[in-house]
């Protein structure tokens, strides 16, 4: 701990430390430190599983603590971004761990646990908060968050953030936030255009790069299979079992591409005597935390996820990752990987390439610089794959779950989306809701999209009035904005109490005559009081606004 002292850390970090056997700063940690306690942004690349967490948790906190200051309501002094939830609660927990003999408040916050919960956590304020983007913006739509009193702000996995959809929360997010802070940006990878952009955010960084970009962990051997689509299945059951009943696997991690490919390579091993789990975006956030634990404490021996545990998920003991599907994305095998030989340890990745994947085999080799090794079939291969059982079919319940989130993904209304935007008067942003446009705007658009989806009649409907179906108007928006529905039956500028009307009856047009023009008649209309009835097609005359209509010589005349 020599080193972490010579630095000048705090008391209670150091004893916190020595609780969790640090003894040794990693090369990141080692560089990253003392530039972040001059209070300098930074921009830090390694690759995964050497560190990052404490290279800027420690500094971090160092400083909040050299500075105490109250609380304040709904407001944090330091905001770390990640792209997942399972890599938010990670941070937190370590964070809590650091922060163990500090009187420092560690609170996190992302999706798939309902929004009150966690607002009324932060209504005394927290020192840290640990979030993932959408649901940061969540809370401060609903007031119940303000970053006005951020002094630190650190983005982890910054590639990913930038590169997978999230530039416009960060931009928001970014708006937010003071001028004064410090900014720290931390992954793994880190390409030429992501950094450029990553300007936008931080100011004149140190960059402190302890390893080459894309560099794969020393420590893990990698080998490749050749096979067709249709055996990835029967060899990834085989090694597995064959893998766990020796002991040569005692944890192993498998990457799909898709959500339902983990869920049917899920059904697959469990039919054949392999303990697995599915971990991906279509599971319940309770879902999650279950799988992910179990497979920590070794219970679930296997774990098929898609790349949503590829970044900076940390479990001691990984010894196997197999890749059944290989990424589109070259970096995303990088993560994948590095979830084995972690601390020291040694670790395998084999990866299954089908024909159509040899390209991205290609990619991945020119990334990382490595030829991977090849591995054969085992032998009476075809055999041993017809003997494992047929899968067990998905319940009714499971189908009909499915097919409600398929239609609900279709949709687009997942999470806040499901929802018109809340209105936010914010200065920083305008009072601009989350996509840019305010709510009575928002509303006004999807009223007319509304009107566009039911152009078409909708059949018949009863009118009580006429005593007989007739068909359904055609309910398109005119130019105006206005509905057609009604149009032709307010000629005359009247309306019934509860807005029913019936058309008056149009007799054919007599000959070398101009047709009356038709009037939307009541049923209630009664004579006029003192007068004759008015005949079909006449109106009455409207008065003048100061009380009498002109006369052609320029006299008035007193209406009675």
């Amino acid at each position: 701990m020599s080193y972490f002292t010579d630095l000048g850390l705090a008391e209670p970090l150091i004893r916190a430390l020595d609780a969790k056997g640090y003894a040794d700063p990693t090369p990141i940690q080692r560089q990253a430190i003392p530039a972040l306690l001059e209070g300098r942004d930074l921009l830090g690349i390694a690759q995964t599983g050497t560190g990052k967490t404490a290279a800027f948790s420690l500094p971090s906190l160092h400083r909040l603590a050299a500075d105490p200051q109250p609380r304040r309501s709904a407001s944090c002094r330091m905001l770390v971004l990640s792209p997942t939830r399972e890599l938010a609660a990670q941070i937190a927990e370590n964070m809590r761990g650091y922060a163990k003999f500090l009187n420092l408040s560690v609170q996190c916050v992302f999706g798939g646990i309902p929004v009150g919960k966690q607002a009324r956590a932060l209504v005394p304020g927290c020192d840290v908060l640990v979030a993932t983007p959408g649901r940061l913006l969540d809370l401060i739509d609903q007031r119940a968050l303000t970053l006005r009193n951020v002094e630190i702000f650190v983005l982890d996995e910054a590639d990913q953030m930038m590169d997978l959809g999230f530039i416009q929360p960060l931009t928001r997010i970014a708006a937010l936030l003071p001028e004064q802070r410090q900014s720290l940006f931390f992954s793994a990878t880190m390409p030429k255009a992501i950094a450029d952009l990553g300007k936008r955010f931080i100011k004149n960084p140190v960059r402190v790069e302890v390893t080459p970009q894309a560099t794969t962990a020393e420590r893990v051997e990698q080998y490749v299979c050749f096979l067709n689509q249709g055996e990835k299945q029967a060899l990834l059951s085989m090694s597995l079992k064959k893998g766990l009943a020796s002991g040569e696997i005692t944890c192993a991690l498998v990457f799909t591409r898709t959500k339902h490919g983990a869920d049917r390579v899920v059904r697959h091993l469990n039919a054949a005597g392999v303990n697995a789990a599915a971990i991906h975006g279509n599971k319940s956030q309770a879902q999650r935390t279950a799988a992910l634990g179990a497979f920590r404490k070794g219970t679930t021996p296997v774990l098929v996820a898609t790349d949503i545990a590829a970044r900076g998920i940390d479990v001691q003991g990984v010894s196997h990752v197999f890749n059944f599907e290989l990424p589109n994305v070259a970096e995303q095998y990088v993560h994948r990987i590095g979830r084995t030989a972690r601390a020291g340890a040694d670790g395998v990745a084999l990866s299954f390439c089908a024909p159509d994947e040899k390209a991205y085999l290609r990619d991945i080799e020119r990334l990382t610089g490595v030829k991977l090794g090849t591995v054969p079939l085992p032998e009476n291969f075809t055999q041993e794959a017809a003997r494992l059982p047929a899968p067990a079919r998905r319940t009714p319940a499971e189908m009909e779950q499915d097919a409600r989130r398929e239609e609900r993904d279709a949709r687009g209304l997942r999470g806040a989306q499901a929802r018109p935007p809340r209105r936010n008067n914010n200065r920083a942003n305008g009072g601009q809701s989350r996509d840019g446009q305010s709510r009575d705007q928002y509303i006004r658009n999807e009223r007319m999209a509304d009107g566009r989806r039911a152009t078409a009649p909708r059949g018949p409907v009863f009118d009580p009035l006429a005593g007989e179906d007739r068909e359904a108007r055609s309910h398109a928006p005119r130019r105006d904005g206005r509905q057609d529905g009604r149009r032709d039956e307010r000629r005359d500028g009247r309306q019934a109490p509860h807005g029913e009307f019936r058309r008056a009856p149009q007799g054919e047009r007599p000959r070398g005559e101009r047709a009356e023009r038709p009037v939307a008649v009541h049923r209630d209309a009664v004579r006029p009081a003192g007068g004759k009835p008015q005949r079909d097609g006449q109106h009455a005359p409207k008065p003048h606004r100061k009380g009498g209509a002109k006369k052609p010589n320029g006299t008035q005349r007193r209406w009675g």
